[in-house]
């Protein structure tokens, strides 16, 4: 099984002012051994996010592969490790192809991993996650961190379900990885 994973919200908490600069980045309570666990069954993790903050101008792409050096590092003390980032720099009033809630950076990483989308999951705290991952064929995982809660209030519209929704990305690996394949 391939997982697919936000960053902001997901793993990290989501700043409503952007992750800027390594020191900012702070990762969500067992968001780590989650990853490790994924990891430990031999499942790829890959994060795919929109970091729209370089298309705004607020951060330079070097400082953005600072910050995931970081995330790499911080990641590491828990003997987690992620097999790819892949980003999107698009602000949203230039969206291409790649930006969710468009497919492009999941149809990458099926590709580069050879998994057919019902073999990978889309782990996300927004509609666009979600929405990414039906445009893509995956399975959708909503986790309540993040924008989460606020996207199951506000419904999940019937073209994105099935959705399983969890209170974070701990309870999404204790389940994923319990259920049947």
């Amino acid at each position: 099984m391939l997982v697919l994973m936000d960053r902001d919200g997901v793993l990290n908490v989501d700043r409503a002012d952007y992750v800027k600069e390594p020191a900012e980045l702070e990762l969500l309570p067992g968001a780590a051994e989650a990853v490790t666990r994924f990891n430990r069954a031999g499942w790829p993790v890959v994060v795919v996010t929109n970091q729209s903050a370089v298309g705004r101008g607020l951060v330079t792409s070097e400082m953005l592969e600072r910050i995931h050096q970081h995330l790499r590092a911080v990641l590491a003390r828990s003997a987690a490790w992620l097999d790819d980032i892949i980003v999107c720099t698009d602000p949203p009033w230039s969206a291409g192809p790649r930006r969710k809630p468009a497919p492009g950076m999941l149809g990458e990483a099926l590709a580069r991993y050879r998994v057919e989308p019902g073999h990978a999951m889309m782990i996300g705290d927004a509609l666009r996650d979600l929405e990414a991952a039906t445009a893509a064929g995956c399975r959708r995982v909503l986790v309540r961190t993040g924008q989460g809660r606020t996207t199951e209030a506000a419904g999940l519209p019937p073209y994105v379900l099935p959705v399983a929704v969890y209170e974070d990305l701990v309870e999404a690996a204790d389940r994923l990885l319990e259920a049947p394949r």
